[in-house]
């Protein structure tokens, strides 16, 4: 089993969903601080620039042992795919079930015949919970998610769990909440500050489920990223599962306060029915990842919004 400390650099880092939102920031902090990376995902998009130091492979989930030997001399696998969302995952579950479960489950068998060192899953810290009972809500909260894309999230967590004990496969899991920023695809259905910022840049109404009072913890991809790093090269210790969150909320009527303040522009909102996947209430305590791991989110909620903004800004259409 390969050891791991901090201050080392120059590992072998393979990321599975490395060409989405979180896997190209995730990628870019990791060339910076000198790992060597291979990203796999199902196709290359044609707008997405190749970073200097990174190799690139398409391979489709279901299909990893097509690639197995790529999997030989890796460090710590990156395991960033899902085929889902929260909103939709209830409409397919079978899916849901058959894409990022099993395939998950066949992706821990090829880590463990390989020789993977460790796996650090990217897990749900928006929904693994479900209704919280407190706030902020600690690592050791009951788990009970109402969409299907929480439950096989959770799924995954508690298989990670069994594959280190039947094989000794190191994971760390990191629950995330809410993150924003570079890079993310502000024409989709998820991540409503880019979206939003988007939108108003347009002169698009803006669309918002319920009546704006839903409560989320957003944080900067920034941040987000530097948890991977700091996960990736981090001493084995038996704390395997990690919040990783701004630990602060704000509601979505909130935000966009904040966003009408960047951009000084009024946008147009259209308040439409409430949703029953949409906890009310979602803050996680992360004073774990700061004990432990030495992290915590060093970007504001303003200075997130303006460098998002910033950014979208300076794309073309």
């Amino acid at each position: 089993m390969t050891n791991y400390y901090r201050d080392e650099v120059g590992m072998n880092i393979l990321i599975l969903g490395g060409l989405g939102f979180l896997g190209v920031n995730i990628t870019k902090a990791l060339l910076e601080k000198g790992h060597l990376v291979t990203v796999v995902d199902s196709y290359f998009p044609q707008q997405i620039k190749r970073l200097d130091g990174c190799r690139y492979i398409v391979s489709d989930f279901k299909c990893l042992n097509s690639i197995s030997t790529e999997f030989d001399n890796i460090d710590t696998v990156i395991h960033l795919i899902s085929t889902t969302l929260p909103a939709t995952s209830n409409d397919d579950i079978d899916k849901d079930i058959s894409t990022n479960l099993l395939g998950t489950i066949e992706l821990l068998r090829l880590c463990v015949e390989r020789g993977v060192g460790r796996v650090i899953f990217s897990s749900s810290g928006g929904t693994i919970y479900g209704i919280p009972k407190t706030i902020p809500i600690p690592e050791t909260h009951i788990t009970d998610p109402i969409c299907s894309y929480g439950i096989v999230k959770l799924s995954i967590e508690k298989y990670l769990q069994l594959f280190y004990r039947l094989y000794g496969l190191d994971y760390y899991i990191l629950r995330v909440s809410n993150p924003y920023g570079p890079y993310q695809n502000y024409r989709g259905k998820q991540g409503s500050i880019g979206v939003f910022i988007w939108k108003l840049l347009h002169d698009e109404p803006i669309e918002i489920w319920g009546d704006g009072s839903v409560i989320r913890d957003y944080i900067y991809i920034e941040d987000v990223a530097n948890a991977f790093v700091i996960a990736v090269s981090s001493e084995e210790n038996p704390i395997k599962t990690y919040n990783i969150g701004s630990g602060k909320g704000y509601s979505i009527n909130d935000i966009i306060k904040e966003i009408k303040s960047v951009l000084q522009k009024t946008p147009t909102i259209k308040y439409l029915p409430g949703r029953n996947i949409d906890v009310p209430v979602n803050i996680l305590d992360v004073s774990l990842a700061n004990t432990h791991l030495g992290w915590s989110a060093e970007t504001s909620i303003s200075e997130g919004i303006k460098k998002t903004a910033e950014f979208i800004k300076a794309l073309k259409g």
